[in-house]
């Protein structure tokens, strides 16, 4: 059994770094913004062994970025960095789907998606409002839990990542969208009621209408921040607001 010391630190080390990537998540800690372990230990009056361990897990998360002798900086991702993301998401959900569809279908509990049903109903209530602040945890929350009760572990955490990342992407432009609210996905309920009739061609078809929307937003970014440069301005975060 290990020592309590290094239980306390563990858990502070994921303490850290939990409060660092919702820092990350909420735009307070914007892509290329950089910061040292020892301005983070004094921000949160610990001692630098668990603050570095916590950028070192958001590192190999993809989210942070190591400078040499430098600190660390919040990795900034590109548009076509996005749309792996979301290519990566749509190649392993297919295949999820697929499996499901050489196996059958079949009705998923429906004890087991109250849990998923209530994020469900708070993430399509915050993506209409517009409000990121609450949309974000609810929607990190449902997918998370749905993609355990149709997949193993390690697509689930692979999958948790990809959307984690891709939040980072897209805060810093949302933030400044006022108009935010008229392109938010909120098909949530319907691929809930989709997986709890267990009709795996219709939650396909609603995850694929997910994935066509972030695409969709991803090219009027582009091109907005194409029209910038040619016009010689910088693109606001809040450019490329997507079509409905």
């Amino acid at each position: 059994m290990p020592a309590s010391g290094a239980v306390t630190r563990n858990t502070l080390r994921q303490q850290i770094a939990e409060a660092l990537r919702d820092e990350v998540l909420a735009g307070r800690l914007l892509p290329g913004e950089g910061f040292t372990v020892k301005h983070i230990a004094e921000q949160y009056g610990v001692s630098a062994t668990p603050v570095r361990e916590a950028l070192v897990d958001l590192a190999a998360q993809g989210l942070l970025d190591s400078d040499q002798h430098r600190g660390f900086h919040v990795h900034r991702f590109s548009v076509d960095d996005f749309r792996s993301m979301i290519d990566a998401r749509s190649l392993i959900t297919e295949g999820v789907f697929r499996r499901a569809m050489v196996q059958g279908t079949r009705r998923v509990d429906s004890e087991a998606l109250v849990s998923v049903r209530r994020r469900a109903e708070e993430a399509a209530r915050a993506a209409k409002g517009g409000d990121l602040d609450i949309l974000i945890g609810y929607d990190l929350r449902f997918w998370r839990e749905l993609s355990a009760l149709v997949a193993n572990q390690y697509i689930c955490d692979f999958l948790d990542q990809l959307r984690v990342q891709a939040w980072v992407f897209s805060v810093p432009f949302l933030r400044g969208d006022g108009a935010r609210r008229d392109w938010l996905w909120n098909g949530y309920g319907q691929l809930v009621d989709a997986i709890t009739l267990g009709d795996a061609k219709a939650a396909r078809a609603v995850v694929d209408d997910c994935h066509t929307h972030s695409l969709e937003w991803a090219d009027q970014l582009e091109q907005a921040q194409a029209q910038a440069q040619g016009s010689g301005s910088r693109p606001g975060p809040g450019s490329g607001r997507p079509r409905r």
